[in-house]
């Protein structure tokens, strides 16, 4: 039929795929490094990794253009409102990599001035173990997000979904070391 129209050339899609397409490959990361898990996400950067093979080397320090935000390192509890902060500011659809056990878990660092684990406060879409985790490890975290990216819909993006799938995303447990168990 397209032959019949003079159009050599045609390509049909579905509108989801399309999107999630540009989406998956067009990553812009918000980091929020505070350690050394930092610097291996700087590493993940470099020509040796390079980062850019995977459309994420658009590195933007303002979260109103990012999608992405990867929380690199410990996160002290007077750092707390300035993530939610920023993880409020970034427009849907959004996703959060957490990097290395100080960041998923609070790491070491057993202490009442640590947040254990963002998750608590900011939900986590994929989790980067070690310390520091190795740049391969990042690598596969970001592939991680693009296959959720891939297989996702528009249709997951109204208000009342996105906010109950947050909801359930969250830590449920108490958010502060000196809060009872």
């Amino acid at each position: 039929m397209a032959a019949e129209m003079g159009l050599k050339n045609v390509i049909t899609t579905r509108i989801d795929k399309l999107v999630n397409w540009a989406r998956k490959n067009s990553l812009w990361p918000m980091p929020f490094g505070t350690a050394c898990c930092a610097l291996e996400f700087m590493a993940t950067l470099a020509s040796r990794y390079d980062m850019a093979r995977f459309g994420a080397e658009a590195i933007r320090f303002t979260p109103r253009q990012c999608d992405l935000m990867l929380v690199a390192g410990r996160v002290a509890i007077k750092e707390l409102p300035i993530l939610k902060r920023i993880w409020d500011q970034m427009p849907e659809p959004k996703w959060c990599i957490s990097m290395g056990a100080c960041a998923s878990s609070g790491g070491i660092f057993d202490t009442y001035t640590l947040a254990q684990g963002i998750d608590r406060f900011v939900p986590v879409d994929v989790y980067i173990p070690g310390c520091p985790p190795r740049p391969e490890a990042v690598i596969d975290a970001v592939m991680k997000i693009q296959k959720l990216i891939e297989n996702d819909s528009w249709k997951n993006y109204k208000q009342e979904l996105l906010e109950r799938r947050r909801q359930e995303q969250l830590y449920k447990g108490t958010l502060f070391p000196w809060e009872p168990k």
